[in-house]
């Protein structure tokens, strides 16, 4: 892949192909699925910003192709889920997130991910220098697992990217009142887990440089760099 070669170039950390073996650990490459027409609507019916990213968890839309059947019997087991979209020209690690259920992300176009393991987090803390880089190319679809960390692409061209998610539905959506009341109680109690819920079956931890998220109530538990990751054309010298 011409591509990963000059990625790998452009950085100064490993990036590795999703078909690597390091990523079993992560997740896997899903095969047996056609996302196409889940594509086809992303390209025609979805716009890159021009900074920043914008996600949707659930487009009613997408959720009536086939796929989604398919889907929520053969990856899920027949549990519900919703399938949206993430795009943007974000390019820091920024933070991580996890999800008690897995995720699924389809490469609209081509991207990188910085995946960590939910384990290595200690008393809320989280050294980036652990994480790592993987280079998914456009068409590939893949199943990353809830012990899994991670957070939005990272693009690869001036345009930025676009990616599908699929997610156990209710995901990424706000916590109601009882929901609230709960995790505070669960905070208090010294529950290390409830301080990194920030939305509905959504746990965050993040850089303290990465200021939207804090403002959000992200709790501020990455440490090291802020890493930026450069791609052809968008480099600096190392």
């Amino acid at each position: 892949m011409e591509l990963l070669e000059a990625l790998r170039k452009c950085n100064d950390v490993p990036v590795l192909s999703v078909e690597d073996e390091a990523f079993t650990s992560f997740g896997r490459v899903l095969l047996g699925y056609d996302f196409r027409e889940l594509c086809d609507y992303m390209e025609k019916n979805t716009t890159i910003p021009a900074e920043g990213n914008v996600y949707a968890a659930s487009v009613e839309e997408m959720e009536r192709f086939a796929i989604e059947r398919e889907v929520r019997a053969g990856v899920y087991g027949g549990m519900a889920i919703q399938i949206g979209y993430c795009n943007g020209k974000n390019s820091t690690y920024n933070g991580f997130e996890y999800h008690k259920g897995s995720e699924i992300n389809v490469a609209v176009t081509d991207f990188m991910l910085v995946l960590g393991h939910t384990y290595d987090i200690k008393n809320n803390s989280y050294d980036v220098s652990q994480a790592t880089v993987f280079f998914v190319p456009k068409g590939t679809a893949i199943e990353m697992y809830q012990t899994t960390l991670h957070l939005s692409p990272l693009r690869v061209c001036d345009e930025g990217f676009k990616g599908i998610v699929i997610l156990p539905r209710g995901t990424n959506t706000p916590l109601e009142e009882e929901e609230l009341k709960i995790r505070e109680e669960k905070r208090k109690a010294a529950d290390e887990e409830a301080m990194l819920l920030l939305q509905r079956n959504k746990w965050v931890i993040a850089h303290p440089a990465r200021e939207p998220l804090i403002r959000q109530g992200a709790y501020p538990g990455v440490t090291g760099e802020n890493k930026e990751l450069f791609y052809p054309g968008n480099t600096k010298e190392r």
